[in-house]
Order: C-alpha cells, then sequence, then structure tokens
C-alpha cells in the first residue's frame, strides 16, 4: 500500500490518502488465456475473496458489469472486463466455497450472477457498517474510521464501458477491493464485542439468497418518475406507448433510457397528446438532433396510446398492501396509534442496541404488519407475523415483545 502524507495545511489532521495498492495497479484480463491464469491464482490462493464490480449507470443500458476486481491473499488483485466472456464461470469454480467480502453486495450481486458469479458466502461491509452502529457506512468512511486511510472516490459514477479504461480509473477500481480483507477482520472484531456476529451472520445469509422479486416489462412503465402526474387512462396509454418507444431504441443503442429521453419529457408528451411533430417537439424536454431525428417515432407511438382499446386504470393496491400512515389517523384509528406507539418503542430500542430503526426493522414491515395485525394479538401470533413479513431471528427476537405490547396498549391520539 502507498498512503502519501495530505500537503494542504487544512488537511494536516487528516488521515493518509491511499494513492496506488500495496502491489500497483495489474493488466486487465481480457483474453481467454488471462481468465484461466486468474481462476488458477484465485484457486490457490487462501481466506475469503475481496469482489467489487463497476457499472455503466446512467450510460449504458441494463445494469450489467464492466468490470469486476478481485483480491484474495496468496492469489494477488485481479482486474477483469467481463465483455469479451460469455460468463465468468471459471472464476465461480474457482472460488467455490470460499467466502466473499463486498461492500453493498445488493448493488453488485445481481450484475454478477448475470456473469455466472454468485457467492457461497457473504460478508458485507457495508452491512456488517450498520449493524455495529457506525455513523456514516461508505466505503471511504469506514476505511477512514477502522484502517486511518483515506480512500479517493472520484471516479463512482464514471462510465465504466469506456475502453480503454484510463489508467487513474483502474487505480480507483482496484483500491475499493485493496482494504477489504482487513476491514472485514476489524469489523468482525467489532461485532464480536457487541455480541452482533450471529445477527450479522443471519443478515448475510439473507442478503445473499434474497432475490428481488421480476417486475415484468409489460408493468415497468408504471415506474416512470412523475407518472401520478397523468389522471386519464388515455394518458396512462399514451405513456406506457411511448415508455415502450424509448426502451426499445435503448436497448437497441445500448444507451441508458434516460439518455435518450429522460421521464419528466414522456409524461410532459403524454399529458400534452401532441398531434403533429412541431408541437412535440414544443413540449419539454424534446429538444436536440437526437429529439428531432426520433420525432416520428415519439408522435406514432403516443397516438397508438390515444387509440389503444387496452386502456390501464391507475394502479389500484392489493387489499393487503397499506396506505399512507399520514392517511390512518381518520380511516383507521387503531392502526394510526399502534403504528405510532410501536415506531417511537422501536426508535428507543434501536438506540439501545446501537443499530439505525430501519437496520432493527424495515419501515415497510412494521407498515404491513400494522395494517394487517393478527387477528389474536400476543407474543407467539407476533413473532409469526413478523417471520412471515421476513424478518430475521434476531430482528423477531429483539422487536416482538415491543410490537405486541404497543399493539395491545398503544398511546392515545392525544398523545401522538
Amino acid at each position: 500500500m502507498k498512503p502519501i502524507e495530505d500537503e494542504t495545511e487544512d488537511e494536516q489532521d487528516r488521515p493518509p490518502l491511499l494513492t496506488e495498492p500495496e502491489d500497483g495497479v495489474p493488466f486487465v484480463v481480457d483474453e481467454p488465456r488471462g481468465l484461466l491464469r486468474c481462476a488458477e491464482a484465485l484457486a490457490r490462493g487462501h481466506g475469503p475473496v475481496a469482489v467489487d464490480a463497476e457499472r455503466a449507470s446512467g450510460f449504458r443500458y441494463g445494469q450489467r458489469a464492466f468490470l469486476v476486481q478481485l483480491k484474495r491473499e496468496g492469489s494477488g488483485l485481479w482486474l477483469v472486463d467481463p465483455e469479451p466472456f460469455d460468463s465468468l464461470r471459471p472464476l465461480q469454480e474457482a472460488l467455490e466455497g470460499v467466502e466473499w467480502i463486498l461492500h453493498a453486495a445488493s448493488q453488485d450481486l445481481p450484475c454478477l450472477a448475470e456473469l455466472g458469479m454468485h457467492p457461497h458466502a457473504l460478508f458485507d461491509t457495508e452491512l456488517a457498517s450498520r449493524l455495529a452502529g457506525l455513523p456514516k457506512v461508505g466505503l471511504g468512511a469506514i476505511v477512514e474510521s477502522l484502517l486511518g486511510l483515506r480512500l479517493a472516490k472520484e471516479h463512482s459514477a464514471a462510465d465504466w464501458s469506456k475502453r480503454p479504461l484510463p489508467s487513474d480509473w483502474l487505480r480507483y477500481a482496484a483500491l475499493d477491493v485493496e482494504l477489504l480483507v482487513q476491514l472485514r477482520s476489524e469489523l468482525q472484531t467489532l461485532l464480536a464485542a457487541q455480541g452482533k456476529t450471529a445477527w450479522a451472520e443471519q443478515e448475510f445469509e439473507h442478503l445473499r439468497t434474497a432475490r428481488a422479486p421480476a417486475v415484468p416489462r409489460a408493468e415497468r412503465w408504471r415506474r416512470t418518475s412523475g407518472i401520478n402526474r397523468l389522471k386519464s387512462p388515455r394518458g396512462l396509454a399514451a405513456l406506457r406507448e411511448i415508455w415502450h418507444a424509448r426502451e426499445d431504441l435503448a436497448e437497441g443503442k445500448d444507451v441508458a433510457p434516460s439518455r435518450v429521453l429522460p421521464d419528466s419529457a414522456l409524461v410532459a408528451a403524454a399529458r400534452a397528446m401532441p398531434s403533429t411533430v412541431p408541437q412535440l417537439l414544443a413540449v419539454d424536454g424534446f429538444h436536440g438532433r437526437g429529439a428531432r431525428r426520433e420525432a416520428p417515432r415519439w408522435l406514432r407511438a403516443l397516438q397508438e396510446g390515444s387509440r389503444s382499446q387496452d386502456l390501464p386504470s391507475a394502479r389500484r393496491r392489493s387489499s393487503d398492501e397499506p396506505p399512507p400512515p399520514r392517511t390512518w389517523r381518520d380511516r383507521a384509528p387503531l392502526a394510526f396509534r399502534r403504528h405510532r406507539t410501536a415506531r417511537e418503542r422501536l426508535g428507543v430500542r434501536a438506540e439501545q442496541l446501537q443499530v439505525m430503526p430501519e437496520t432493527l426493522l424495515l419501515p415497510a414491515t412494521l407498515r404491513q404488519l400494522c395494517w394487517n395485525p393478527p387477528s389474536a394479538v400476543d407474543l407467539d401470533t407476533v413473532s409469526r407475523a413478523l417471520r412471515d413479513l421476513g424478518a430475521r431471528p434476531w430482528q423477531i427476537e429483539e422487536t416482538a415483545a415491543v410490537i405486541t405490547v404497543a399493539f395491545l396498549d398503544p398511546d392515545p391520539l392525544e398523545e401522538l
């Protein structure tokens, strides 16, 4: 590792800045023989492996990885370009049974899975930091807090699909895995001292095995930012068709949909319902050569939506899905009282345990339980309900009694 001391007077008291990995920045693996050498080296190593991935969010279509970084004791540090390969299966086979260390694993696990890579065991340094009660859980913050070093983070939002990748970007990427093994050791010690090792193991396994519910492409248009501004079924139909037109063009060009047209432009067009190209180009967001070139495509999609016989309705909640708690006071006062009482008491419990309230129990889980409580409230029924909603055993142990008491004796409305 090659830290340098700061030269500016204002930063004299800050930890040294880490500018380069201990063994330097390796060459990028981008051909089959190199991938096999990387796999062989990783298989010869020992202990857990630090893993990270860089995506090109906001630049390319989808969330695929454009660089994978790995470091393991006895194996060295490797940078792999996934683009030339159908998968990174050789790396998966080399790491059979090995624990992976990632920071904010939920961001990288999906794109690694697309490459055929799945951890057999997991340690998430961000999640561990949350459980340990650290005030800041970004990688740079916990490296500074626990290891006494600083990491530069200036390339986190770069276009990682660029080729060749600049040397300073590669240096940044390599540093993202350089210290993860040491960081894991420090966090393990901290969690053990707080009696939270079992909690962490449950959270890591839940994260490793969780699968996000797949949203059918036919319904993904409903996630358009600002959709709530459209009140009529025909406006929603127009938005649906122009969303799909944008999606098809973005996928074909392999660019992020937002770089084709922003969501705000789609919603504005669906509200304005222009009937000619000049009218369309007068709508906010439809400017520049790209908008003019594709204007017939957008206008055709809007017109198809306006003429559609398949008019979508505003999305309605299922009977089990709770409305926003702010609406409960008049329509469901008991649920309102239970939610406010339980939320406040769980906040106190979280403070006692030195974890954030949302780490102790997801707010959505508490809302669901308050809106659809067990028919008979006691410790057993509340515990079962929490388990059915996905709470981990440690969360149930720490929250079920608090919630049960809050449900049985909620604070009166005048105190809320």
